[in-house]
């Protein structure tokens, strides 16, 4: 194999596979069996294609002689694959010039970012080990992995998520687009988590998560300033429901009630709801009525209104609602 002057030997040597050592900074942490078994099934047709990445380590054994072993620095998934194929020896390349734990990281990390092969989580994790134990700064990190600033700064921001929601994207229960509309409510956590639990159970979109979160996100800067009796009328019907419910009020021009679904049955299962479901007086009844409201628009203690006329209890029934 050609040489350039001053470049490391590129030759290719087999080497038996049980003295290659895995490689301590591998960012990746999930090998899933399934494509292992497939490329340990194309290995023993075909070989291995493409040599390994190691560096030579030698020690002083007890006996005198010198101990050779060798630490991988690029290949794990074709060394584990290799293993289950049952081969002895592996193709490799020797490096020499890799010593330094910050560049064994940085190639391990680069490898799997070029293949694709990190999943969101692992790749913050490699991301923070570059910062914490190599003291880089994002910029640097950035940099060196051909990436924005913002790239890595917001990869960094997957690692404050709740632990079971770091591993559903792990494991794939949510991808990483959904990871942001999460973000988004990282200063309401009861929020957050109704919003995480609505996409593994509801299989709802991205973009739908992100309507979502940003109608929460609006509704928190609204609810410091806002309407009590709005807020508690808008918690029974959500709680009625069975769903998000958004009331924009105009004030004295009225508003508007706003009903999130998220597929034809979920909305279908919403109509099942108001034309079955039955309000009592004693439920609305339990909403307080403002002050400063007009009490002509809202029950007495006996269900009848304020100004003397006398109504039924199934006056506030959704099935006496046209759909």
């Amino acid at each position: 194999m050609d040489e350039t002057p001053g470049t490391p030997s590129l030759s290719v040597f087999w080497i038996a596979v049980e003295k290659i050592d895995p490689n301590p900074f591998q960012p990746r942490k999930e090998f899933a069996d399934g494509k292992l078994d497939d490329l340990a099934q194309s290995i023993r047709r075909y070989g291995v294609l493409q040599p390994l990445v190691v560096t030579k380590k030698e020690a002083l054994a007890d006996s005198g002689d010198m101990s050779v072993r060798y630490e991988l620095i690029a290949g794990e998934r074709r060394l584990r694959a290799s293993k289950i194929a049952g081969l002895l020896q592996i193709p490799a390349v020797i490096r020499s010039d890799i010593q330094d734990d910050n560049v064994r990281l940085e190639l391990a990390i680069i490898e799997n970012l070029q293949r694709e092969d990190l999943n969101p989580i692992d790749r913050a994790r490699a991301f923070r080990r570059l910062i914490d134990e190599f003291s880089m700064t994002h910029t640097e990190v950035a940099h060196r992995m051909s990436r924005s600033r913002e790239y890595i700064s917001n990869s960094l921001r997957l690692l404050t998520l709740a632990d079971d929601i770091i591993q559903a994207v792990i494991d794939g229960k949510i991808s990483e687009g959904h990871t942001r509309p999460l973000l988004m409510l990282v200063d309401d956590p009861q929020k957050q988590r109704t919003l995480f639990d609505e996409i593994l159970q509801r299989r709802i979109t991205v973009r739908e998560s992100e309507i979502i979160a940003r109608r929460q996100a609006s509704d928190r800067v609204r609810k410091k300033n806002g309407d009590p009796y709005i807020e508690e009328v808008q918690s029974v019907i959500e709680g009625l429901l069975d769903t998000r419910v958004y009331i924009q009020s105009q004030g004295e021009n009225g508003g508007k009630i706003v009903i999130d679904y998220f597929s034809g049955d979920d909305l279908k299962g919403i109509v099942d709801r108001l034309r079955a479901q039955q309000i009592s007086a004693s439920t609305v009844q339990d909403i307080p009525i403002p002050e400063d409201s007009d009490n002509a628009f809202y029950p007495d203690e006996d269900g009848n209104d304020s100004d003397g006329e006398s109504e039924e209890d199934d006056m506030y029934t959704f099935k006496n609602f046209s759909l």
